[in-house]
């Protein structure tokens, strides 16, 4: 099959794969994650006492699809559940400072809570994160028109994105970690989209207490992509109260200048002097209702400061501290941006998955938005014989 065929491909080198090599931080534990990892198809996989994998049925959708859940357990009291609808992160338990655990990201407890949201919580979205203006780009001098789901725009690959599909779905192990290799095939014509895409992601959990999120993707067409995992989060834990006082740093001193719908105007922005200025760590809440948007909140894709323009090497884009629990979080990731969100359009409706506004934030690693309509962005064309390759970690620890 098609998937089977990509990794044989990525294995003998086929494809000019961008991999991730050493980094200006202390990542070089998530180097070789791709090269070491084996998949396995039992049911239940068991490192040690500690360390392990299982999996079980989360139900099934409305059409009748079989739902499979998966659950990676480290030896650190950390877990991280799993679905294959949408390559979706149900929960993350995470330790607080007095060993409690308790689930940090924003999920559903069954199909019916999953297939009523429209926040795309926790799934991994494509073919495009983010916005294309009017859902139209061209490639070649070929327009090409997408299915519009925000006003009049296509956000997040549509509304039958990859979030709404089941994906292949296979147990991995290396020697430190446990995870879940997904893998999608998209069709030419899919949404829109030209090309067969095929798209792999591996979610590794450690016993670093990181969460490895491993995109790889090639085409048989000139095609847009851009992939990332949409995770809120709450570090008191999801639902209780606001992320107001978290404490948020993004190594970032320009975001990408947006009109009211979120569309790019092609120009960064300096931060200095504005509520959007986090590159000292300070409360969320602190100007969140002065960033000048309706409804109030962030929602601005930042360009993170790199110590190369190659998208190669992980870079430190944000960290995030609760000083209620004591955790903390880090992002690394090899993309050029991250997408701040505060659930401003949350309303505590099944749409939202109940949760209600400022209940979490996200930050989404990706590309610009409406990078296709951008000449002066990172390109996010991928062409015949290329490897999309990105990488994100959420690292996560207490003080």
């Amino acid at each position: 099959m098609k998937f089977a065929l990509c990794i044989v491909a990525f294995v003998i080198g086929c494809f000019s794969t961008v991999y991730v090599g050493d980094t200006p931080t202390d990542v070089s534990h998530v180097a070789q994650t791709s090269k070491t990892t084996t998949s396995y198809k039992p049911s239940h996989i068991q490192l040690s006492t500690e360390m392990s994998i299982s999996q079980n049925s989360f139900g099934s959708t409305e059409a009748g699809e079989a739902v499979n859940q998966f659950t990676c357990t480290n030896s650190n009291g950390y877990s991280v559940v799993m679905i294959d609808y949408g390559a979706t992160i149900v929960s993350v338990n995470a330790p607080d400072r007095d060993g409690k655990s308790v689930n940090v990201t924003l999920g559903c407890s069954d199909m019916a809570g999953y297939e009523a949201n429209q926040a795309f919580l926790g799934a991994t979205v494509g073919r495009y994160a983010n916005r294309i203006s009017d859902g139209k780009f061209s490639i070649d001098g070929q327009s090409f028109s997408l299915p519009i789901n925000n006003g009049k725009h296509h956000l997040h690959g549509g509304p039958e994105g990859f979030n709404r599909k089941i994906w292949k779905a296979e147990m991995l192990k290396n020697d430190d970690s446990v995870g879940v290799r997904f893998s999608i095939t998209s069709p030419d014509g899919d949404s829109g989209y030209p090309g067969e895409l095929v798209v792999t992601v591996d979610y590794l959990l450690n016993d670093n207490n990181e969460l490895i999120i491993d995109f790889q993707a090639h085409t048989d067409k000139p095609t847009h992509v851009n992939l990332t995992n949409h995770g809120y989060w709450n570090l008191s834990g999801a639902g209780q109260g606001t992320i107001g006082e978290h404490e948020l740093m993004l190594a970032a001193g320009k975001l990408v200048e947006v009109n009211t719908e979120g569309i790019p105007a092609g120009t960064l922005l300096n931060v200095t002097s504005t509520p959007f200025d986090f590159r000292t760590a300070r409360p969320i809440g602190e100007d969140i209702e002065n960033t000048g948007t309706t409804p109030s909140g962030y929602d601005h894709c930042y360009v993170i400061d790199r110590s190369d323009e190659t998208l190669t090497k992980l870079n430190l884009a944000a960290s995030v501290y609760d000083p209620a629990s004591g955790r903390t979080m880090e992002v690394l990731t090899t993309q050029p941006g991250i997408q701040f969100y505060t659930c401003n359009w949350m309303d505590g409706q099944p749409g939202s998955g109940g949760f209600e506004k400022h209940s979490a934030l996200a930050l989404e690693s990706q590309h610009y938005p409406d990078s296709p309509n951008q000449a002066d962005f990172p390109s996010t064309l991928l062409k015949p014989g290329e490897n999309f390759h990105h990488k994100t970690v959420y690292r996560f620890g207490v003080r």
